[in-house]
């Protein structure tokens, strides 16, 4: 599974209009047409699947809780951001 926050440089916290601009950087900066290294196009279709699942809210959401199962991210991390999230709510 490919991570998606890293070829559009970002964290996973990242707001759309970050995805947006990420997006519009890293696309001009791998169009073929523009860059002449052999894996240009590879990543140019990498930034173009990010975007296309990270814009999307119902694809992002699916794609976050994928790497939340410890598909991609730290598993320590990911429990500590599990129990934040949950101790947040409860003491609310």
């Amino acid at each position: 599974m490919q991570d998606h926050y890293a070829a559009l440089g970002l964290s996973a916290s990242a707001t759309l209009a970050d995805i947006k601009k990420a997006y519009r950087q890293r696309a001009a900066q791998y169009h073929p047409d523009r860059n002449a290294a052999a894996d240009a196009p590879q990543l140019f279709r990498a930034v173009q699947t990010a975007y296309d699942v990270l814009s999307d809210e119902e694809r992002r959401k699916t794609y976050d809780d994928n790497r939340r199962r410890g598909l991609l991210d730290d598993p320590l991390e990911t429990a500590r951001e599990i129990w934040h999230t949950y101790l947040n709510e409860a003491l609310k």
